[in-house]
C-alpha cells in the first residue's frame, strides 16, 4: 500500500512540473505570412493624383480620385493644368 501512495506522489509532482513547465514556455512565433500584393496604380484623369486602382472610380474614359471629378469631367469644364512629362 505504501508503494502505491508513493507512487501517487511521484506521478502527480510529475504532472505539476510538466504543466508548469508548459505554462513558462515562450509562445510559438506568428506563421510567417505572405506580403499583400501591391495593387496597380492610376492616375485620375482630371487632376493627375495617382492612387491605388482599388480605390478610384473608373468610367469608358478613365479613373478618377472623386465622384466630383468624375462630375466635373462628363459636365465637360476645363481640365486643370497639369505637368505632363
Amino acid at each position: 500500500m505504501k508503494y502505491l501512495l508513493l507512487l501517487m506522489v511521484m506521478l502527480a509532482g510529475v504532472w505539476l512540473w510538466r504543466s508548469r513547465r508548459v505554462e513558462q514556455r515562450p509562445p510559438a512565433p506568428p506563421q510567417a505570412r505572405q506580403p499583400a500584393r501591391p495593387d496597380a496604380m492610376v492616375s485620375c484623369r482630371h487632376c493627375g493624383v495617382h492612387l491605388p486602382a482599388s480605390e478610384a472610380i473608373s468610367d469608358a474614359q478613365g479613373h478618377y480620385c472623386s465622384v466630383e471629378h468624375l462630375r466635373l469631367q462628363r459636365d465637360g469644364q476645363a481640365r486643370l493644368p497639369r505637368d505632363e512629362n
